[in-house]
């Protein structure tokens, strides 16, 4: 009975001596990357591979401002601030900028007395607020504030507006602090003495006391109004027949 038994008990002790079946071998470390893991993987998240792919939502409004601030060109060129050299070449230019004013009454203005220092200031001041800075008092103190933007060409003074054809080039302003300056540069097809005439009237009408310096080719117009408020319009004329105007207004 013993013979019988030794050989059965080697058998048993050889087969656990050997190596586990393939199906019960614990998964390498490469193998449980590849499948362990794959269901909680990213790429198997459905609502996060849905937003990757996705199409980009773009609010069309908002497109025009996307490059604003890159160096990538406009959507449309930029407009430029300077008018056309020949604002007022053609014969119907200037007869529009007259016709404009055709049904008002116009005073004319002054012949020009006296040197002109304002004319030398308007040469020498590069900037619209170097300009008003340069006359000193409040305009000189309120011209540290001032902002520059072509909606000031609307905010003028009831006295001293826009002439009917204007092709406002630059506008600037300051408000508060008990300031209420406006300055503004633009260019019309009519001729200098039909400008200096409409000023003049508008604002003797709107009580200015106003003078008329001129300097070779450079005209101003300036006057003060009780109660406070002045202006000033510097003109030049143009080769074209118009004439380029710096016009600022202080109170009022």
């Amino acid at each position: 009975m013993a013979r019988l038994l030794f050989p059965c008990l080697a058998a048993l002790a050889l087969a656990g001596c050997g190596s586990s079946a393939p199906d019960e071998a614990a998964p390498s470390a490469p193998a449980a990357a590849m499948t362990g893991t794959a269901a909680s993987s990213p790429a198997a998240d459905p609502a996060l591979t849905a937003a990757l792919r996705d199409q980009i939502m773009v609010d069309p409004a908002l497109v025009q401002q996307a490059n604003a601030d890159t160096i990538r060109p406009p959507t449309q060129p930029q407009s430029g601030a300077l008018p056309p050299v020949d604002i007022a070449a053609a014969a119907h230019a200037q007869a529009a900028a007259m016709n404009a004013t055709s049904g008002e009454t116009l005073r004319r203005a002054p012949a020009a007395t006296g040197n002109c220092r304002q004319c030398a200031i308007a040469r020498q001041s590069l900037t619209l607020g170097a300009l008003a800075e340069a006359q000193g008092g409040r305009a000189g103190q309120c011209a540290a504030n001032i902002d520059y933007s072509a909606g000031w060409a609307n905010r003028l003074p009831r006295g001293v507006p826009l002439y009917p054809d204007a092709r406002v080039t630059e506008a600037a302003g300051a408000d508060g602090q008990g300031c209420a300056l406006r300055v503004v540069s633009f260019s019309s097809a009519a001729p200098m003495q039909r400008l200096l005439d409409w000023y003049y009237t508008r604002s003797s009408e709107a009580g200015y006391a106003s003078e008329h310096h001129a300097d070779g080719a450079e005209h101003v117009l300036a006057g003060n109004r009780r109660g406070g408020g002045s202006f000033m319009a510097t003109m030049r004329a143009r080769t074209d027949g118009g004439t380029d105007i710096d016009l600022m207004a202080d109170g009022g």
